[in-house]
């Protein structure tokens, strides 16, 4: 393979990295005359109101269900003036800016309760709008490379970015933005899943231009990011199915110079598949994968096991009412977490096995998860030095690599902003980024960043049950977070995730 510090997906990274000394050329005032609408229309199909079966006005529990998993996943949880005079619609997924690039679709084949063809769902209404009629399940499957999931069920979601809703604001790092925005997304529609009987399965490597023909959109505009079959566990087992979340594309090392504000669109492009590569991993790299990266030698090293895990209620009930009542923390009080809650948090993003008799999923699908590493900075956690630590998840310990206070830092290193300062500790997702291209192609930067933001999202609806403060952060001076933290200078800073005391 050529130089992977060449490839695309190293180029992408290395030149929309934020640092202190081309920060201010990076902020250009908005063009407010064309911000985008975080909503899209469609002028033709068949409207299908959801809210009814949100009161359970029905005695179809199929639409109940459907409707109570787009709401939880994707639908409007609270409007909120602005100062413009406009309404900022907020989510049940979080976003950066509020500018909500994903779309979320529905297809169906030849289901009595849910006619085959296509949907778009409007979160604006909570409506689904069926807008192809024609049988396209075959197209479907072909284009994902007839994974088997899609062979054992009728329904599926697919989730699409429109590119522009993110760019306006970001540029051509707006590409980082879609991907966590989607991993928080997809962490909602796993979670949300189980409280409906739904298994959802996660499917990142399909021919992408075969898929954004199928939803007839506009490849310059807008993409197709993931599918996801939903297997209905009341009529089948939850069994895990051989096709791979993940897989590799090419890795691209020649590629013209191209202007600012074109990156975004040309690395999306070159991260697309037209036909399966070579297999991923040798059995030996598989073998490799059973032990935690990092054993800093002479660290200290603290156990986060816990017997005690959040409880989601009955039924999951509270897991669906902490979904809803979500929200971003905006500033912090400088408190304290404890110890516990940092477990807590640690237990339910990391060991799903421990919920799996509350009913939850043992093993949820993610795309490259043991390519990313957790960092944690401690500024503030009762029983726990300040410093910095990695985090091993399969040993399910805490190891000390650097003793500092890192509030200022912090700050400096979040760009400013508050919640950096006051939080008490700061999760940070990285990954190697050569050793990702080289098992995976540029493709990987996709897999890499929705498993991130899927990580957050269980680390946003864990804090906010546990009443404490919450915040991912996709803005920061990337190399800097490398150079204050002791992190190793290998590993790319992909998404940061705020937790604190709420002010």
């Amino acid at each position: 393979m050529s130089d992977i510090l060449d490839s695309i997906a190293y180029h992408y990274h290395e030149r929309t990295k934020y640092a202190p000394e081309t920060i201010a050329a990076k902020n250009k005032s908005l063009d407010w005359a064309n911000q985008p609408s975080p909503f899209k229309e469609y002028k033709i199909g068949n409207n299908f109101d959801l809210r009814p079966y949100l009161a359970n006005q029905s005695d179809n529990l199929q639409w109940i269900r459907l409707s109570k998993l787009l709401l939880c996943s994707y639908g409007l949880t609270a409007k909120l003036a602005t100062m413009y005079g406009d309404s900022l619609y907020l989510r049940a997924a979080p976003s950066a800016g509020g500018l909500y690039p994903a779309e979320v679709y529905v297809i169906s084949r030849n289901k009595s309760w849910l006619p085959s063809g296509l949907y778009n769902y409007q979160a604006s209404n909570h409506s689904l709008v069926h807008f192809w009629s024609s049988e396209v399940w075959s197209e479907l499957q072909s284009a994902c490379f007839n994974h088997p999931a899609l062979e054992e069920t009728d329904i599926a979601i697919v989730t699409t970015a429109v590119f522009y809703r993110s760019a306006w604001r970001y540029e051509d790092r707006a590409y980082r933005r879609i991907f966590l925005d989607t991993g928080h997304l997809l962490g909602n529609i796993e979670l949300a899943g189980a409280v409906n009987n739904y298994r959802p399965y996660l499917i990142g490597g399909f021919q992408d231009q075969k898929m954004n023909e199928l939803l007839y959109l506009d490849s310059q505009q807008e993409g197709v990011i993931c599918v996801i079959p939903l297997l209905d566990i009341n009529k089948s087992s939850s069994a895990n199915y051989e096709g791979k979340t993940a897989l590799p594309s090419t890795s691209h090392v020649d590629y013209p110079v191209i202007p600012d504000g074109e990156l975004l669109n040309y690395f999306h492009q070159a991260t697309e598949i037209d036909k399966l590569e070579a297999e991923v991993f040798s059995p030996q790299e598989e073998e490799n994968l059973l032990e935690d990266k990092y054993n800093f030698p002479f660290c200290s090293k603290i156990s986060t096991k816990t017997n005690k895990q959040i409880n989601w209620g009955k039924e999951l009930s509270s897991l669906e009412d902490t979904i809803l009542k979500r929200r971003s923390t905006r500033a912090y009080n400088g408190g304290s977490l404890t110890f516990d809650e940092l477990k807590y948090l640690l237990d339910f993003t990391y060991q799903p096995q421990n919920y799996q008799q509350q009913g939850l999923d043992k093993n949820p699908d993610y795309f490259t998860l043991d390519l990313l590493e957790t960092f944690i900075a401690v500024s503030g956690v009762t029983g726990l030095e300040e410093g910095c630590y990695y985090y091993a998840p399969k040993a399910q310990e805490l190891r000390q690599i650097r003793f500092k206070n890192f509030r200022q830092e912090l700050h400096f290193l979040c760009l400013g902003q508050n919640l950096g300062r006051d939080a008490g500790a700061i999760v940070f997702q990285t990954a190697d980024l050569n050793k990702a291209v080289a098992q995976y192609g540029d493709r990987v930067y996709r897999y890499l960043h929705m498993d991130a933001g899927h990580l957050g999202q269980r680390l946003n609806l864990a804090a906010i049950r546990l009443d404490l403060g919450v915040s991912g952060i996709g803005g920061f001076f990337d190399d800097r977070v490398n150079q204050v933290l002791g992190i190793p200078t290998e590993e790319a800073v992909i998404y940061l995730t705020t937790l604190g005391r709420p002010a």
